[in-house]
């Protein structure tokens, strides 16, 4: 992990060596403060020295004497909304000037990838991204995207992807919801905007939320306890463990041993053949979870031998262990990884070379999928083909490596702790893919993520504004068993918590694609909830919601707190259970505005309502503004 800046001047410090004056990398010139609020100003410079920090909003300098270390924490108040301003840090010897700032509103945007998702990028494109990138010249409108990092430990700064800029079409790449929410605001408020972008697409809650806020919820004790002895465990040695456990469970005539010859091709019952690139579950090991040795014979001309040789396989799903002539020569750790290894020419010889690997496979798809070869001398060689394979323990437990994207507290660590420093208008939140699941823990782990990031802010009522997921994978009339429905819930469960609000996106996803293009809705969504909830705009920002179920004779009535419009005039998306378990799809009607009535030949005395309850539902009903109604499960009373 590299060094932050102030690391770096606490280790010249040490040396006796004058620091210079250092500020965390966020902030920089064309930065946006949060208006009427106090700043932290914390860096690095002279040990001893006088730190003088002037501004042209405030009447006089603010000074603090830095600690030996040279560390020093600067608290000034921020004006009302206007600019530009410039911060002028000096320790007398030195001095860092912040240029063209604006004090304004702040927003900070967070989440995986669908928040990621950017207004124009190589990966994704947002519906109708030229005409958004060609008006996002926006100089009052500023961004701040912070770099994909992982930490152990809080840290004091952060990586910066992309230091603060005017926004303009040259900043395409960022996050598409958090511009255009900010394009929102700014439009709405006429003040000066600031949106972070803090993202990483494929990544859990427990990643986001501070070691307290782990702490005590059930599945997240090996990380906790972890943290207590100081981390020790390494990723390589959570494998070992994950393939040792499995292989000793596993049960097999066949079975090969682990401390084979790598360096040799191996025969035998236990062997066959498989093709590369491509999943093994579309070949040779249907619905296959586990361990697998690969082998492949690499036959080289006499001129190649002792030559440094370049081993490219690709990317392997989900973690490879692999070998050259049965030296290890590298391994990694996620299945988007692309595996490029160098190889000593000291183990390259002419003829017959041998490349093993070992693919630990937790879930979903496994093998080497991508096209694989091996240059040296100045040729390559193609490694697609028929590879040897044996199976050397099937289901292996799914582990979180210390130190991965997926570990509990790290992304907090990284990419959010160093912020707080910074005050911020609120919060603007899509994540919850990567919890599917495992509900019960993420409603947990949300709620408390939510109380700690506002404890670590010093905001006790830090506004805190989430999506719930969009409808993904394949249409189902009638799913009451729904891991994605059971996740909404989880979700929207946080609206316990004050200053909370929820934009549903539940009727703007995708069956095939789990990042819908629809991100202007979604961005609108949030900021009718920021301009409602946080700046008093009275407009309309959520959608009634189910206040009321009743029974009777054979039929249900829910009451929603407001008036309710089906699209095409006939509700649909609900269904009915009774109390053995049956469900089936609703037959709805409208009693009148606020009221609809449910009944199916297929459940008598129903005691269970769900509306837009599966992985890819189809309700229809809306509110006000065309704010969608939310999903919601309820028993009848």
């Amino acid at each position: 992990m590299k060094q932050t800046i102030l690391a770096a001047a606490l280790a010249l410090c040490a040396l006796g060596v004058s620091a210079k004056v250092e500020l965390p990398k966020f902030f920089t010139d064309n930065m946006v403060v949060q208006q009427n609020a106090e700043l932290t100003i914390p860096g690095m410079a002279t040990p001893g020295s006088k730190v003088t920090v002037s501004t042209d909003w405030l009447a006089k300098p603010v000074n603090v004497t830095a600690g030996k270390d040279g560390r020093f924490a600067v608290k000034v108040k921020t004006p009302a909304a206007g600019g530009p301003y410039t911060i002028v840090v000096s320790d007398g010897k030195d001095k860092k000037i912040l240029q063209n700032v604006l004090s304004g509103e702040v927003w900070l945007c967070s989440g995986q990838s669908n928040m990621e998702f950017p207004v124009k990028g190589d990966w994704a494109r947002l519906m109708d991204a030229d005409e958004v990138v060609a008006q996002m010249q926006r100089p009052a409108l500023r961004l701040l995207q912070v770099k994909n990092t992982t930490s152990l430990r809080p840290l004091e700064d952060a990586e910066i992807e992309m230091g603060w800029v005017e926004s303009s079409p040259s900043a395409a790449g960022f996050s598409a919801i958090g511009y255009l929410c900010g394009k929102m605001l700014q439009d709405s408020l006429n003040v000066p905007v600031g949106v972070i972008d803090a993202t990483w697409g494929g990544t859990p809650v427990e990643a986001w939320t501070p070691l307290e806020g782990v702490k005590g919820i059930a599945g997240f004790e090996y990380a906790v306890e972890n943290f207590v002895n100081g981390v020790q465990t390494t990723a390589t040695e959570v494998i070992d463990q994950m393939v040792k456990k499995a292989y000793d469970k596993y049960q097999s005539p066949d079975k090969i041993r682990l401390d084979f010859d790598k360096g040799v091709m191996q025969k035998g019952k236990a062997w066959g053949k498989m093709p590369v690139p491509g999943y093994w579950e579309q070949s040779v090991l249907p619905d296959f979870n586990g361990i697998v040795f690969m082998q492949y014979e690499l036959e080289l001309p006499a001129e190649a031998a002792g030559k440094a040789l370049d081993l490219h396989l690709g990317s392997i799903d989900d973690i490879d262990d692999t070998y050259f002539n049965g030296v290890h020569v590298g391994g990694k750790f996620a299945h988007n990884d692309v595996r490029d290894y160098k190889v000593d020419g000291n183990l390259v010889k002419a003829g017959k070379n041998v490349i093993t690997v070992r693919v630990l496979d937790t879930g979903g798809e496994g093998g080497i999928y991508k096209s694989c070869h091996a240059s040296v001398g100045g040729k390559t060689y193609s490694l697609d083909g028929d590879w040897n394979y044996a199976v050397a323990a099937k289901d292996v437990e799914a582990v979180t490596f210390p130190g991965s994207a997926l570990y509990p507290t790290v992304l907090y660590n990284a990419m959010i702790n160093p912020l707080t420093v910074m005050p911020v208008a609120g919060v603007f939140w899509y994540q919850g893919c990567n919890n599917v699941g495992r509900d019960k823990q993420y409603e947990a782990c949300f709620k408390s993520m939510i109380e700690n990031w506002r404890k670590e802010f010093n905001e006790p009522e830090m506004p805190f504004y989430f999506v719930q997921l969009a409808g993904f994978l394949q249409p189902v009339t009638v799913q009451p068993e729904s891991q994605w429905a059971l996740l909404r819930q989880a979700q929207a469960k946080a609206l316990e918590l004050p200053n909370t609000g929820m934009a549903t996106a539940i009727d703007l996803g995708n069956p095939i694609d789990i990042h819908p293009t629809n991100k202007a809705e979604v961005a609108r969504r949030l900021g009718l909830l920021a301009l409602d909830k946080t700046y008093n705009r009275k407009v309309v920002s959520e959608a009634p919601v189910c206040v009321a179920s009743n029974q009777k004779d054979n039929k249900v009535t829910v009451v929603f707190s407001g008036e309710v419009s089906a699209v095409g005039g006939v509700p649909t998306g609900f269904i009915i259970g009774d109390k053995e378990g049956n469900w089936a799809y609703a037959n709805a009607k409208f009693v009148n505005g606020t009221t609809i009535e449910l009944s199916s030949p297929l459940v008598k005395n129903p005691v269970a309502v769900r509306y837009n309850w599966a992985d890819y539902p189809g309700g229809n009903l809306y509110g006000a503004n065309k704010i969608a109604v939310s999903p919601f499960a309820t028993d009848l009373r």
